[in-house]
C-alpha cells in the first residue's frame, strides 16, 4: 500500500491564497498522473487539476487562472497553489497519484486521506 500524505489545508478570506502538497513516501518505482480532487458537502467528487509525468496539465473550468498544479518528481510530490480562493472553493481536497512499486508492477491509483479547505470571511 501507498499512502499519500497531504498538508496544506486551513480556512481563509475570500481572495486569499493556499498551497497544498502531496507526498508518496517509501518505495516508488515510478509515477504517472497525479491530480487533485475536491468534494464538498452533497456533492460528488470532482477533478480540480491533473498533472502528468512530463508536466501537461488538465484544470476544472471553475479554477483556470486561479489554481496552479505542479510537481517535483525527485521527491514524489504534487502541490496545489490556490489563489483568489471563493466560497464555492470550500471543499475537502483529497489527492490522487498513479504509481508504479516496481519495474514490474502495474500502475496503482492511490488517494491520500483529503485536508480541509474552508474559505471564508
Amino acid at each position: 500500500q501507498v499512502q499519500l500524505v497531504e498538508s496544506g489545508g486551513g480556512l481563509v478570506q475570500p481572495g486569499g491564497s493556499l498551497r497544498l502538497s502531496c507526498a508518496a513516501p517509501g518505495i516508488i518505482f515510478s509515477i504517472n498522473a497525479m491530480g487533485w480532487y475536491r468534494q464538498a458537502p452533497g456533492k460528488e467528487r470532482e477533478l480540480v487539476a491533473a498533472i502528468t509525468s512530463g508536466g501537461s496539465t488538465n484544470y476544472a473550468d471553475a479554477v483556470k487562472g486561479r489554481f496552479t498544479i505542479s510537481r517535483d518528481n525527485a521527491k514524489n510530490t504534487v502541490y496545489l497553489q490556490m489563489n483568489s480562493l471563493k466560497p464555492e472553493d470550500t471543499a475537502v481536497y483529497f489527492c490522487y497519484a498513479d504509481v508504479r512499486r516496481s519495474a514490474i508492477s502495474p500502475y496503482v491509483g492511490y488517494w491520500g486521506q483529503g485536508t480541509q479547505v474552508a474559505v471564508s470571511s
